[in-house]
């Protein structure tokens, strides 16, 4: 049985369309709206999200962020207290479990966020992991969280008396309601972490102030033009952290952590395959999982494909084979349902962000 949000109600009164997104049914798109309007109400205005569906978890106890830090990938050293920090929990072949967000409350308490699908692997890893003393709780029907994005989300959270204009990764708390300067669109944001039963007004202020519902569908394709990493597409335990270019996100100079032996021999000899972005050169579409051709030489696949609602022309993330020697600015072909088309190799993001 799928499982809802607290705001589910009013979704349903949005004229919301839903789909099914790690066992939770939640807003794809809204009546009135759609995926296009709802993509540049962000990048030119603001939008929020409803993405309770992620997960939520507390690690806390005596030393609780260097017990976190040492299963991890990247360095909570390299942070305070009131940074967020974005980190991958991954396996001894260096696969993925999941990519995740840790919130450093102190040296004591770390609150996290993974994927919803993967909230309860990863808890129950670091649970047996951890020392004596040190708890691990899934929280994760505790808290909804918000996410309001776009060039006029500050005066969004503003007018709701909440504190903005931290620095980016950064949050603080107020009236049970932590403010994450953060997001997952490329534009300014905050995430809104508020109790669960105190999701509802604060939505509903920011719905009657302007600010546009926004779909997980929106969502989607603000990330994608980003070249953002979605779990179960450029990230997996067959896609490690080097193959997706997501070295930053990982604490080389660590002593330890999950999966280093093998991500330090593979960033050593060079991985296989590597993450890159695919702008069409004309018409078409690309989705995940279509094969892309040198010639007649198959030498790589999509992960995620769209049609991008800035730029007005296909793009997608592909895994392409070092092997193929091939550099930005070369030109390759996405075979779309039997139709070779044509696009060139790119460093992702796609468009402009106005993260700071």
């Amino acid at each position: 049985m799928l499982q809802h949000s607290p705001l589910h109600e009013r979704h349903l009164g949005l004229g919301a369309k839903l789909a099914e997104f790690g066992g939770w049914e939640m807003p794809l798109e809204y009546a009135g709206g759609g995926v296009i309007k709802e993509h540049t109400a962000v990048r030119t205005q603001a939008g929020v999200f409803d993405v309770s569906h992620l997960g939520k978890a507390r690690v806390a106890g005596p030393g609780a962020a260097e017990f976190v830090n040492r299963c991890l990938t990247n360095d909570l050293g390299r942070i305070g207290p009131g940074k967020a920090q974005y980190t991958m929990c991954c396996d001894e072949s260096g696969g993925v479990v999941d990519d995740l967000i840790a919130y450093l409350f102190g040296a004591d308490d770390v609150f996290l966020i993974p994927n919803a699908a993967n909230t309860a692997e990863v808890v129950a890893r670091l649970r047996a992991a951890a020392p004596e003393g040190v708890t691990v709780t899934d929280e994760h029907t505790g808290y909804a969280i918000l996410a309001v994005q776009g060039p006029a989300a500050e005066d969004a959270v503003r007018a709701l008396g909440l504190p903005v204009g931290h620095e980016y990764m950064s949050f603080t708390a107020q009236d049970r309601i932590v403010v994450c300067r953060t997001g997952y669109t490329g534009e300014q944001g905050y995430e809104l972490v508020v109790p669960w039963d105190e999701a509802g007004p604060l939505w509903d202020r920011l719905i009657a102030a302007g600010v546009r519902p926004c779909g997980l569908g929106a969502r989607d394709t603000l990330r994608t033009e980003m070249g953002y990493p979605l779990h179960g597409q450029e990230l997996s335990l067959d896609i490690t952290p080097v193959q997706a270019r997501a070295g930053w996100a990982v604490g080389w100079s660590k002593p330890a952590f999950w999966g280093r032996d093998a991500l330090v021999k593979e960033k050593a000899d060079g991985p296989r395959r590597v993450l890159r972005g695919l702008e069409l050169t004309g018409r078409g579409i690309p989705r995940g999982h279509m094969p892309v051709y040198a010639g007649e030489h198959a030498i790589g696949l999509t992960t995620s494909g769209t049609f991008s609602p800035t730029k007005k022309v296909g793009i997608a993330l592909a895994l392409i084979d070092n092997s193929a020697g091939l550099s930005d600015g070369d030109t390759v072909e996405i075979d779309i349902r039997g139709r070779r088309a044509e696009a060139r190799l790119v460093r992702p993001p796609f468009v402009d962000t106005s993260v700071r």
